[in-house]
């Protein structure tokens, strides 16, 4: 039987590393040296999105344009009104109000919010140098907080004028109105799980150790700039039975959970990356999937 949890990837990761689960998931990777001091193993296993989502009066899925710069201004505070010129540059086709900008962030610890912040630093030296990027930040002042996917998209819902960030699934999920966003080809890119695969497909996940890659503002016309890994972190010493059965449920998922993923809002891995991963259990577990 698969029990899972919903508690975020910096409580994912404790759980892993104190033996408490036989897997965890992450959308951040950790370092090769902590992985074998550790004793865990590291792989990919969905492709997803991290949104901005909004809530303001007759703007709908997609037709809000954002840039990575405009974003960093908003969680900054340097852009605490919709009606910004900054911000209606972007957006010539929607009457935004003048209206302060509610910004909402995680409370917890979170690959999310690990993920989106990368992104930011490197869209904005202000907010590389002010605040970084990680599973917990100091968020600037007059941000307000909320535990989870699922509570940030609850506080943007109930909130006119509030901006939050969440993953793709939970704002299809929600309803919510989420924007495109600028990529480095300059192109506003609307986020699905194709706009997902193509961020990933210039990887090179051959060349990262332990797969740690990071794939926000990868290159490519189609690819949309907010893309996160999710990754699974596994035991090396689990008992031959244990790790047969985890191995199973994970093969499964690679491949033949594709359209069960797409459904959620997330990409499958490609199929050269599939076998990469089956290659690295074989070298890496002493059990692979059958």
């Amino acid at each position: 039987m698969l029990d899972y949890e919903p508690i975020g990837s910096l409580a994912g990761i404790m759980r892993v590393k104190d033996r408490a689960v036989d897997f965890g998931a992450s959308d951040m990777p950790l370092k090769s040296e902590e992985l074998r001091k550790l004793g865990l193993v590291q792989f990919p296993l969905l492709i997803g999105g991290i949104v901005a989502v909004v809530n303001l009066d007759g703007v709908g899925p997609g037709q809000l344009q954002l840039t990575g710069q405009a974003l960093a201004d908003i969680y900054l505070g340097r852009v605490d009104k919709w009606s910004d010129p900054s911000l209606k540059a972007l957006n010539p086709q929607i009457a935004l109000p003048d209206a302060r900008i509610v910004v909402v962030r995680r409370s917890d610890g979170s690959g999310t919010t690990f993920n989106f912040t990368d992104f930011l630093s490197k869209a904005s030296p202000m907010w590389k140098t002010k605040v970084g990027s990680d599973l917990v930040v100091t968020w600037p002042e007059g941000t307000t907080g909320a535990k989870g996917n699922d509570g940030v998209s609850r506080t943007v819902r109930q909130t006119k004028n509030s901006i939050g960030y969440v993953e793709f699934a939970h704002a299809q999920q929600n309803r919510l109105a989420f924007a495109r966003v600028r990529n480095p080809a300059g192109n506003f890119i609307t986020p699905s799980p194709q706009a997902f695969q193509a961020a990933a497909a210039s990887a090179d996940w051959k060349a990262a150790g332990d797969f740690g890659l990071l794939l926000t503002d990868m290159p490519g016309a189609d690819a949309y700039p907010i893309v996160a890994t999710v990754f699974v972190l596994m035991n090396k010493g689990m008992s031959a039975q244990r790790l047969g059965a985890a191995l199973n449920f994970l093969d499964w998922s690679l491949t033949r959970g594709g359209a069960e993923a797409a459904e959620l809002g997330y990409a499958p891995l490609p199929p050269d990356l599939v076998a990469t991963v089956k290659t690295y259990w074989a070298d890496t577990l002493t059990s692979p999937a059958r």
